[in-house]
């Protein structure tokens, strides 16, 4: 199996140097980074300082940290405490290209890519290069049923066509992105519904490909990587563009989706535990009523609560990122979607009482909490809202229990 990192360095070491370059390079570039997206004739385009940043990162070889074991990097359980480091700020990621949604996507193109499919779009994903879109979630049909996709893929001659509307398409709308992978229906009759579904490449330039606009999650429009409604309007690729074969896209979204979902959880809990250190120390500069915030008994409450929820949280997933190594994220599913379920209802309800501590101030871009609710909140639809993992699980659950 081909390796597409050389980590020798070992966690702890990696641990303390992503610390060291968040505390160096991060943290004090935070006002710059929004300075200078703001400043850009379109916002979904280049920012100065990222690409300054990734060339550090490169040079300090905390790059491409995000990839699996098996080829090369490092065990899930050992990637969890680097990716809850990079989740404190919320561009950082994008820095050691360890960013949804380009991680699992290059995840796709080593599990499932041809040779030729991997030379031409995962090595300059790797490298940083360009990024990338996953194209699943569509505005006409309730997509946390992922067999309810309707965007056809249909073979005509040595080409597919493709025709259908998808939206909340994160990357789509940045300037870096090149290349989608489409999700849509190539067998729609067939009467097993897992294997309608297949999955294309599709270049961001083919004619045909429509960015019809960007989309926001409460107000906030995350340039510059964004999330689009896009629509495919007879767009056509090479029939090599088809991935791992007609019928097997149900397939690649499961074995894509299992290890995204637990990253998402990882950084949440990076942006869970960085809003209580900094209501921490609001609690001890402001005052009311003639005592510290920090004295007043529903403050402590409410700091006690998030630090036992946030242990909870991380010890669950830390769990389930050992359960994924050693079994893999198949087997590890009654876990992945526990903390699925837990872990963005933690942060939202976390990042809430720290905002709350904050006053007014604590809704506005002046912290950085505003924008990680968002994030926690939007976490509780994408790769599947909370209702569909709880019923998964569920079912899971009784069966395992009901035996006994």
């Amino acid at each position: 199996m081909t390796k597409y990192a050389d980590i020798t360095e070992s966690p702890e070491t990696l641990k303390l140097a992503l610390q060291a370059f968040m505390d160096e390079h991060i943290y004090p570039n935070e006002q710059r980074y929004h300075d200078e997206l703001n400043a850009l004739p379109d916002r979904f385009g280049r920012v100065p300082l990222m690409d300054e940043l990734k060339e550090k990162a490169k040079f300090d070889g905390l790059w491409n940290l995000f990839v699996p074991h098996s080829h090369g990097g490092l065990k899930n359980e050992d990637y969890a405490p680097l990716a809850e480091i990079m989740g404190r700020v919320l561009w950082a990621p994008e820095v050691f290209n360890c960013n949804a949604p380009d991680t699992g996507n290059m995840e796709v193109f080593m599990k499932y890519g041809t040779e030729a499919q991997k030379k031409q779009w995962l090595e300059p994903l790797l490298a940083g290069e360009i990024r990338s879109s996953y194209c699943m979630t569509e505005p006409d049909v309730a997509s946390s049923d992922a067999t309810n996709v309707q965007t056809s893929i249909l073979r005509d001659g040595d080409e597919y066509v493709i025709n259908g509307r998808k939206w909340f398409i994160t990357n789509a709308m940045y300037e870096r992105t090149q290349i989608f992978i489409v999700m849509g229906k190539s067998d729609p009759d067939n009467p097993n519904r897992h294997v309608q579904q297949s999955q294309v490449l599709v270049p961001k330039n083919t004619p045909g490909v429509k960015i019809v606009r960007p989309l926001t999650t409460f107000g906030y429009d995350d340039a510059p990587i964004g999330h689009a409604e896009v629509h495919f309007e007879n767009v056509r690729v090479p029939a090599e563009n088809i991935l791992l074969g007609e019928g097997r896209g149900f397939e690649i979204a499961q074995g894509r989706l299992g290890p995204g979902r637990i990253h998402h959880c990882m950084r949440l809990i990076g942006c869970a535990q960085r809003a209580l250190e900094l209501a921490c120390k609001r609690a001890v500069s402001r005052s009311t009523f003639g005592r510290q915030l920090a004295e007043h008994q529903s403050v402590r409450e409410d700091v006690a609560k998030c630090y036992a929820e946030i242990e909870q949280a991380r010890l669950l997933t830390l769990k389930t990122a050992r359960k994924m190594d050693e079994v893999g994220p198949k087997e590890a599913r009654d876990l992945i979607a526990a903390a699925k379920i837990v872990v963005p209802m933690m942060a939202q309800t976390v990042i809430d009482r720290c905002m709350q501590i904050h006053g007014a101030g604590g809704f506005t871009s002046d912290y950085f909490m505003a924008e990680a609710f968002s994030y926690a909140r939007w976490c509780r639809q994408a790769d599947g809202p909370d209702q569909v993992h709880m019923m998964a699980l569920g079912k899971q659950i009784i069966a395992e229990y009901a035996d006994l």
